[in-house]
């Protein structure tokens, strides 16, 4: 069963890519989507073929590389906040200051994720509900410190959008990514709490649409 939910999110994101970049008015900050979107293809699609590749080095290095493309793309959630609020007209955030705080929120965000999380991390086979993957060998307790703060910033974002353009998509995506990590669901599936996430990157995407199509206009 989550071997189909996982080729679903994948096709979902391919999905996702492919509307954001039809609806592309212009390059800016809110193009670091395209990043996040490209690790969550990566991400979902090598889980979801993990079991035809099988178990072994070969598995082994592909997921590794789940675990750095998430260090250094989830991260720039915080850039493209930054270009969603400067494409809303909120004055204040085109500080330089501000701009500057951005940029080092996320290298800092970048650079604990790989101290704490990536770096020398090592891992271990996991089989559950018919998927096949390479999991840290380390037991986690909740999400990584990382994500919680990236969340914090897009939760933020999310009201000041609402806010200002009465745009309230942006801030019902990351709370609703935010409890369905917190809370456990009673589901056998290691899958279905990816769908929260799926809702969320969904909402990012259309607030760009929203916010682009509203500058043209």
């Amino acid at each position: 069963m989550d071997t189909i939910l996982y080729f679903a999110f994948t096709a979902a994101y391919i999905l996702l890519f492919v509307w954001a970049f039809s609806k592309q008015k212009s390059w800016n900050f809110m193009s670091f989507i395209y990043f996040v979107l490209l690790g969550l293809i990566y991400d979902n699609g090598m889980i979801a073929i993990g079991k035809f590749i099988g178990e072994g080095p070969v598995l082994e290095n592909l997921s590794l590389l789940r675990f750095w493309s998430h260090a250094f793309l989830t991260p720039t959630l915080v850039l493209f906040s930054w270009g969603a609020l400067n494409h809303a007209g909120i004055g204040w955030v085109r500080k330089k200051a501000v701009f500057a705080a951005a940029i080092i929120y996320t290298l800092a965000l970048i650079a604990m994720e790989i101290a704490l999380e990536t770096w020398g991390l090592e891992l271990a086979t996991e089989r559950q509900y018919g998927v096949l993957r390479y999991v840290s060998a380390e037991s986690s307790s909740g999400p990584p410190i990382m994500v919680l703060l990236v969340s914090v910033v897009l939760i933020a974002a999310g009201i000041l959008l609402w806010k200002k353009v009465g745009w309230k998509w942006m801030l019902i995506g990351a709370g609703v990514m935010t409890i369905g990590s917190a809370v456990q669901i009673p589901v056998e599936s290691s899958a279905v709490t990816n769908a929260f996430e799926l809702f969320l990157l969904t909402t990012l995407v259309w607030t760009k649409v929203h916010l682009e199509s509203k500058e043209q206009n």
